[in-house]
């Protein structure tokens, strides 16, 4: 197989590059197409055009292949941590014993925030949605904490990682008591990453939230699962806001509002209200399917398909065996994970479906183990940004220590006015 492509413009030959990943993936390297023929490629949504080289995440959508360093995501079922997650992303190995000790120590020191921030929190109206509190709380984190704007050397750049980690969990948990009006929690210094997590979002003063094991389990493995995705919406918006040497936070936070867009971070929202229209409504998943198949319909099938995987979501396997566990331990007897299974076993055994290659994705259950535990659905998409931070640190340390890094610049294809004279005032229609 050649190692270069030829593009024929003009009479003219062109040769470029072909890079080929570990994988086996290949690219045509245009880096120096428009200087050499004048042309740019038009390629709406990206969904052909590689940004960057990466060694953190492998994706095979056709196989539903989701490895993180190489390691493959099933992996990490069988007592899940996602602080281990956290630091394989991060510095792309898995911690040995003195790495992971002395990054739970960061993670727990790092836990409480700057006592100022709390009247940033009371700023808010209580209505406000929690991701725009979430975006805006961590760029002000950034205010508190100058001497992580130059990150040079690894362990200056591990303890800002392990800040903000931290601290976004503590953020998150202070938004939600902030809405419904009760006192902030502080964190607990002798509680793990995930229990703390839910002891300052539902213990009260003076009456401790317990942390059930299999829950502690079921939202790492939730976290995790979410840790990183290759190059997808808030992925590719840190790296385009760190490619012009914005300081960790400032990339975070735009992370968090590429985030927040429905069609991204908040689609398992949209399943757990399809899941409850149906419930509510009396409609059995047999005719709910029938009219999302109907073309005139409006009724659409959520939590269904995937940009990249034209197999099963590997991440929806897991959470749906963390979800049929959860549930009979809590004693919880949801109608909503009944109708999703089975919306799911239609869709699996339906040629409509299998067709397209349509097939539950990780949104799909998702919502309901959080539901279970008893997240809000408001903060669904807080914790899809609590998993997601990892990845994002993972992809702004990786970018800023590639040598040639270059600022992110598209180009575009214009198809406005040609050259137009300007009308003075009084002579316009």
């Amino acid at each position: 197989m050649s190692d270069e492509a030829t593009l024929i413009l003009d009479d003219k030959q062109y040769r470029f590059p072909i890079r080929e990943g570990t994988e086996g993936e290949r690219a045509i390297d245009i880096q120096d197409l428009r200087a050499r023929t004048g042309y740019v490629t038009l390629d709406p949504g990206y969904g052909n055009t590689g940004s960057c080289q990466s060694a953190i995440t492998f994706i095979d959508g056709e196989k539903g292949i989701l490895r993180y360093r190489g390691i493959p995501i099933e992996q990490f079922e069988e007592g899940p941590n996602f602080v281990e997650v956290a630091w394989l992303l991060i510095f792309g190995h898995l911690p040995n014993d003195a790495e992971y000790q002395n990054f739970a120590a960061d993670l727990t020191t790092c836990a409480n925030l700057d006592e100022s921030m709390k009247h940033h929190f009371e700023g808010f109206p209580r209505s406000a949605p929690p991701m725009a509190i979430l975006s805006a709380m961590i760029n002000a984190l950034s205010c508190f904490h100058p001497e992580f704007f130059d990150l040079e050397d690894e362990d200056h750049f591990r303890v800002a990682a392990a800040g903000i980690i931290s601290k976004i969990r503590t953020i998150a948990a202070y938004a939600y008591r902030h809405s419904i009006g009760q006192p902030y929690i502080y964190p607990d210094p002798g509680l793990r990453y995930v229990p703390n997590f839910l002891h300052m979002m539902f213990s009260q003063p003076y009456a401790e939230h317990f942390c059930e094991p299999v829950v502690r389990d079921a939202i790492n493995l939730v976290l995790l699962l979410h840790a990183d995705h290759e190059q997808n919406c808030s992925t590719s918006t840190v790296r385009m806001v760190g490619s012009s040497q914005a300081n960790l936070f400032a990339a975070c936070a735009a992370g968090v509002c590429a985030l927040w867009g429905p069609l991204h971070g908040g689609a398992n929202v949209a399943v757990l209200e399809m899941l409850d229209q149906i419930h509510r409504g009396h409609i059995s998943p047999e005719d709910y399917v029938r009219m999302a198949k109907d073309k005139d319909s409006k009724v659409r099938l959520m939590g269904f398909g995937h940009r990249v995987y034209k197999n099963f979501d590997p991440r929806a396997r897991m959470l749906a065996n963390v979800a049929e566990r959860l549930l009979p331990t809590l004693g919880i007897q949801d109608p909503l994970l009944d109708i999703a299974r089975r919306l799911e076993e239609i869709a699996l055994e339906d040629p409509y479906f299998i067709d397209r290659q349509l097939y539950p994705n990780v949104d799909f259950y998702s919502g309901i183990i959080m539901r279970a535990v008893g997240i809000p659905t408001n903060m669904f998409t807080v914790m899809f940004s609590m998993g997601r931070l990892p990845g994002w640190i993972a992809h702004w340390w990786e970018q800023s220590r590639t040598l040639g890094n270059k600022i992110a610049r598209p180009r575009q294809l214009y198809v406005g006015p040609g050259v137009t004279d300007h009308v003075p005032r009084d002579a316009r229609t």
